[in-house]
């Protein structure tokens, strides 16, 4: 409980400092949301002066900042200048679409690079893994927004799966299992362009933690007393590598939401992307400030899930040793 209740502690401190960062950040970006209005000579200046009152603009940067901490913990975000709702009814849409683009990315990467990284580990210096390393380096030399560009050309050149959006026109006249098909087309390019960007990353880090395994005095030694090469890999080898596998989860997670927020915008997927980079434009204070935090909400719960699995998997850490985390 002690390790957990640390876990949780850090996660609260950045969040805090996440929020009071966006908030610094956005008072020292260039202008404002009522800077075309003042452009406008049918808006008087008493009416932008009121606007902001109404919106406690006109309040110092801390008062302002401790007000949206407390509100928020109450679940209230503040209100969007530019859609004039509360910015929780324009996150919670938006975050369940990126959540379930990134756990599909997710899910399809682990599947791929965990038996990758396994059989590169168990074969070294083989044609398979000089093959799959080859393909790995390529993929992370490319940068992700390339990668994106040239799927989505191949994509609406081909015209081989759905470009663009999260269903399709007609998708309220579809049946139930029309309609989840309908989505898990949509998905297949924004799914397929993070899973190429992220599976080479977690395929390298995982043979890496498997091949520090299979050099260890224990494997050698289970080796020697005959040892068949599957159980040996799979009652042995996995879950000495669990740990590193685990950590790895956290940041995997963080960087496939990071990188979703970018693929959504190019994709056209109606995730938080779109919404954060339509926000910054046009200056809308809060529903950035909510954006960004609920993208640092998942970030960080990712990273505390990963802390509650190596808790769960490894006898050292709820033993309390300092150096097994």
């Amino acid at each position: 409980m002690r390790f957990l209740l640390q876990r949780l502690l850090r996660t609260l401190l950045l969040l805090v400092g996440v929020s009071a960062l966006c908030f610094l950040f956005t008072e020292m970006a260039p202008g404002s949301f009522f800077d075309e209005m003042r452009l406008n000579p049918q808006i008087s200046p008493e009416t932008i002066t009121s606007l902001r009152s109404h919106y406690g603009l006109d309040r110092p940067l801390p008062i302002r900042y401790l007000r949206w901490t407390v509100a928020a913990l109450h679940a209230d975000f503040g209100y969007s200048l530019a859609y004039n709702v509360p910015v929780g009814q324009l996150l919670l849409p938006r975050a369940r679409n990126t959540l379930l683009l990134t756990s599909a990315a997710m899910f399809s990467s682990w599947i791929l690079a965990l038996p990758l990284g396994v059989g590169t580990a168990s074969r070294r210096g083989r044609f398979p893994d000089q093959v799959i390393g080859a393909g790995t380096s390529l993929l992370i030399s490319i940068p992700e927004i390339v990668m994106a560009i040239a799927l989505l050309a191949l994509a609406v050149r081909f015209r081989s799966v759905p470009v663009g959006g999260m269903t399709s026109l007609s998708f309220e006249e579809l049946s139930l299992y029309e309609k989840i098909r309908d989505v898990c087309l949509h998905m297949i390019l924004p799914v397929s362009i993070l899973v190429l960007g992220n599976v080479a990353i977690i395929e390298r880090h995982v043979r890496a933690g498997v091949l520090e395994v299979l050099d260890s005095p224990c494997i050698q030694a289970a080796r020697g007393l005959g040892i068949g090469r599957v159980r040996l890999l799979v009652y042995h080898v996995l879950p000495l590598a669990a740990n590193s596998a685990i950590s790895l989860f956290g940041f995997s997670l963080a960087g496939l939401l990071g990188g979703s927020l970018l693929v959504e915008v190019i994709t056209g997927w109606p995730g938080l992307g779109p919404l954060i980079l339509e926000a910054t434009l046009s200056r809308d204070l809060y529903v950035v400030i909510g954006a960004v935090m609920l993208s640092g909400v998942f970030m960080l719960g990712g990273n505390f899930v990963a802390d509650v699995l190596l808790l769960a998997c490894d006898p050292r850490i709820r033993s309390g040793e300092p150096n097994a985390a």
